[in-house]
C-alpha cells in the first residue's frame, strides 16, 4: 500500500473558543504536509467574512495551500467575483466552487436575481480569470436535488469539469464500493480529472447520521449495528478502525489522494493518517 497524498477540510470559527480549535487543528495537521486544506462556507453563505479571514490566516501563518469554498448563495455575480478578487489579492489561488445550500428557513435553493444560477456558471466565471485552480463538488450517491439519479450527478460533474474545474471532491460515504462505482461511471462518461474521495472520520455517530441524512449519504445496516454494539464507550475506537479500513480499501484499489473532513478536531484524523503511514516525516510511526 502506497502512502497517500492527503488534504483536510476546516470550517471557519464563529467565536473565540472555536478559533482556538481551528488553530490547534491547523497546528496538529500542517506537519503532515497536506496538498491543500479547504475552508467551508456556512449554510447560505453565512460565514463569508469568517471564511475569508480563516483562509488568509491559514495561508499567511501556517504556509498552507488553502482552497477557499465559494458558493452562489445570496450574492450577485459582481459580489461573488469581488470575493474571488480579494482572495487573489491575498495570494490565495485555489477555489472550491459550489452551488451551496439554501439559506436557513428557505425550503428550496433559489438563485439570487443577479447571481449565478449554478456551480457550472460560477466555475466558468472563475476559470475566465485564468489565475485560479478550481475544484468542484461531486456526489457518489444521488444529491438530494438530483431526482435520485446518479447519472444526473455524473453528467453535471462532467459539465463542471468542462467549465474549468481541474478536480472534484466527493461527499462522504461509508463503503469503498460506493466510490468505486462512481469513479467507474465518471470514467465511462469521459471524465478524466481527478476525483478525490471525501473521508469523514466519525467524531460522533449521532452527528454523522444526521449529516448523512441531510446530504443524501446512505447509512448501511452494518454500520448501524456496529455502532449500536460498540456503545458510547467503544465509539471512538470503532470509528478509527472503520475509517482506517475504508481508506485502505480505497488505496488498495488505486486511490492516491484522500480528503479528510476534520470538523476542526484533529485527533481522529491524525490517528487514521498515522495508521496509513502519513506522518510528519513521511514514515509510519
Amino acid at each position: 500500500m502506497n502512502t497517500p497524498a492527503v488534504s483536510f477540510e476546516f470550517f471557519p470559527p464563529r467565536n473565540l473558543d472555536a478559533s482556538f480549535r481551528l488553530w490547534d487543528t491547523a497546528r496538529a495537521l500542517s506537519p503532515l504536509h497536506p496538498d491543500f486544506v479547504s475552508v467551508t462556507y456556512g449554510a447560505g453563505g453565512t460565514t463569508r467574512k469568517l471564511t475569508h479571514e480563516a483562509v488568509t490566516a491559514l495561508s499567511n501563518h501556517y504556509g498552507l495551500n488553502v482552497a477557499a469554498h465559494l458558493t452562489c448563495v445570496d450574492a450577485s455575480r459582481a459580489e461573488t467575483m469581488e470575493i474571488v478578487d480579494a482572495y487573489a489579492e491575498s495570494g490565495v489561488r485555489e477555489i472550491v466552487a459550489l452551488r451551496g445550500d439554501a439559506p436557513k428557513g428557505q425550503q428550496r435553493w433559489e438563485a439570487h436575481p443577479d447571481g449565478f444560477a449554478s456551480s457550472v456558471e460560477l466555475i466558468e466565471a472563475i476559470a475566465a480569470r485564468g489565475d485560479m485552480t478550481i475544484r468542484a463538488g461531486a456526489y457518489p450517491e444521488p444529491h438530494p436535488d438530483s431526482g435520485g439519479s446518479n447519472a444526473a450527478d455524473v453528467s453535471f460533474l462532467k459539465r463542471k469539469i468542462e467549465a474549468g474545474a481541474s478536480s472534484a471532491i466527493t461527499q462522504f460515504f461509508f463503503d469503498a464500493e460506493t466510490f468505486f462505482r462512481f469513479r467507474d461511471a465518471c470514467a465511462a462518461a469521459g471524465i478524466d480529472a481527478p476525483v478525490l474521495p471525501g473521508i469523514l472520520p466519525i467524531q460522533s455517530w449521532k452527528g454523522a447520521r444526521k449529516f448523512a441524512e441531510s446530504c443524501g449519504t446512505s447509512v448501511p445496516d452494518w454500520a448501524v449495528e456496529a455502532f449500536e454494539e460498540a456503545g458510547p464507550e467503544g465509539e471512538q475506537a470503532l470509528a478509527e478502525e472503520l475509517c482506517v479500513k475504508l481508506c485502505r480499501d480505497l488505496l488498495d484499489d488505486g486511490v492516491g489522494h484522500l480528503h479528510f473532513y476534520t470538523l476542526n478536531k484533529p485527533d481522529l484524523t491524525l490517528a487514521v493518517c498515522r495508521e496509513l503511514g502519513v506522518t510528519a516525516n513521511g514514515l509510519a510511526a
